[in-house]
């Protein structure tokens, strides 16, 4: 098995797992590599060293990279995912009956155009974008 250290366009790193060199090249050919924090198809190997474990290392931890960031960021993607209710298509229209108390206050998520975020803002609806990568998406077996 080797893994590899990934990178897409958008400076994800993240690791990937395959049977050899060539199976990671047979897939990345036909798009099945993709960036679990932005679902990019063009990635790129990066270089990577062996990890060695070396005796008698200092004991000081090292500063979360990258990689650790984004994990973090991932995990709380997936737990706000978790407390929200997803009301797709209907977001503007069920932040407002929430906002003026049409509707009972919950915290919900959904899709909206540019223009109905900005008309929930001057409304003084606070809104959010959040990108959801493909990863989350889909139910994680």
């Amino acid at each position: 098995m080797k893994v590899l250290d990934l990178q897409c366009p958008h400076g994800h790193r993240f690791e990937g797992w395959f049977a050899s060199a060539e199976d990671f090249e047979s897939q990345l050919s036909r798009k099945l590599v993709e960036c679990p924090i932005c679902g990019a198809t063009e990635v790129s190997r990066m270089p990577s060293a062996p990890r060695l474990n070396l005796s008698g290392a200092s004991a000081v931890q090292p500063a979360a990279d990258a990689g650790e960031l984004q994990a973090r960021a991932m995990r709380a993607l997936r737990e706000l995912l978790e407390k929200t209710e997803n009301v797709g298509e209907r977001f503007a229209e069920e932040a407002r009956r929430i906002h003026y108390n049409e509707a009972p206050a919950r915290s919900i998520r959904g899709v909206t155009t540019p223009e109905d975020a900005k008309a929930l803002v001057e409304e003084g609806i606070d809104v959010m974008p959040l990108p959801v990568p493909t990863a989350l998406k889909e139910s994680l077996q």
